[in-house]
């Protein structure tokens, strides 16, 4: 965030971690480019080490239009988010993945406008969709330990309507109008820079996963709202890059869990619940990665 003197040179700072998804960016960036005039913006692209031809596609293809950011080594979404911002001259810092594409010409500067009329919201989600048009919940309730006890496991396949993951996921809301909500997917997340200068930026102990679910808690505690806002899409295609390394993101995604529930549970009654999300967590690791192995067997 370079500009501290309250005269940005731009709305927007759009800023993508990339690891080895080189087409997903190509279109992501393509669909960037294309939002109107009316709204200015940069863009970062925080490369985490690809082995894909990334970057020299963005030096290519985009050259001065964006601003590559390498890393060294793959540092996890969350540090590489934070480089990003530290070099962010915008008043907003837009955080969207590479395998995501902005559904009109005119979401930045839809976005913006909201912002700019609701100084007291800190961060604010678009609709995210999957690419055949379904819904992807990406604003829901914060999870509990009952919620993680019983999603993807076998309390789960034994009680599929539970009420624990229903409440979690939203499922009872229609997802079609503007609202408060307790956190948005940092799949395509808008931020304002006076929230970040005051809670400060993404917590790194959160290697993948779990992050933005921190920060929107963060973001309530200190008086700021995180708003839903369906009035414009982004096209999500989840796993572009987490589906090249499937076991070690599924073992990274419950590692963040159990970091998620340690920081925000550790004084309270409820570690006591700790054993049976712990015992949850296994057994959904479990369940997830004999999956991954029959799709693979059926593959062969």
């Amino acid at each position: 965030m370079e500009a501290k003197n309250g005269t940005s040179p731009v709305d927007v700072t759009v800023s993508i971690v990339n690891w080895n998804t080189r087409d997903f960016l190509r279109r992501c960036l393509e669909s960037v480019l294309a939002q109107d005039d009316q709204i200015s913006f940069e863009i970062h692209v925080v490369d985490n080490a690809s082995a894909d031809g990334s970057a020299e596609m963005v030096r290519s293809l985009f050259g001065d239009r964006v601003r590559l950011i390498s890393m060294p080594r793959n540092v996890g979404f969350a540090a590489a988010q934070n480089e990003s911002m530290r070099l962010a001259s915008g008043r907003y810092v837009f955080l969207l993945n590479p395998d995501s594409v902005l559904g009109s010409t005119d979401v930045l500067r839809k976005m913006v406008e909201f912002m700019d009329a609701n100084p007291d919201v800190g961060l604010l989600g678009p609709k995210v969709l999957n690419p055949d048009g379904s819904l992807q919940y990406s604003a829901r309730r914060f999870p509990t330990m009952l919620a993680a006890s019983f999603r993807h496991t076998l309390l789960g396949r034994l009680f599929p309507n539970n009420a624990f993951v229903r409440r979690y996921l939203m499922t009872d809301w229609p997802h079609d109008r503007i609202a408060d909500v307790d956190w948005l997917s940092g799949s395509a997340l808008l931020a304002r820079v006076e929230m970040i200068r005051q809670i400060g930026m993404l917590d790194e102990r959160f290697y993948m996963y779990l992050e933005d679910v921190d920060w929107c808690r963060r973001a309530h505690e200190a008086g700021w709202r995180v708003v839903y806002f369906p009035e414009v899409t982004v096209i999500h295609k989840i796993g572009g890059a987490s589906d090249q390394n499937p076991v070690e993101m599924i073992k990274e995604h419950h590692r963040s869990m159990l970091r998620y529930f340690l920081k925000y549970n550790a004084r309270s009654p409820r570690i006591l619940l700790l054993p049976l999300v712990l015992l949850g967590l296994w057994l959904r690791t479990k369940a997830r990665l004999r999956l991954l192995d029959q799709g693979k067997s059926r593959n062969h």
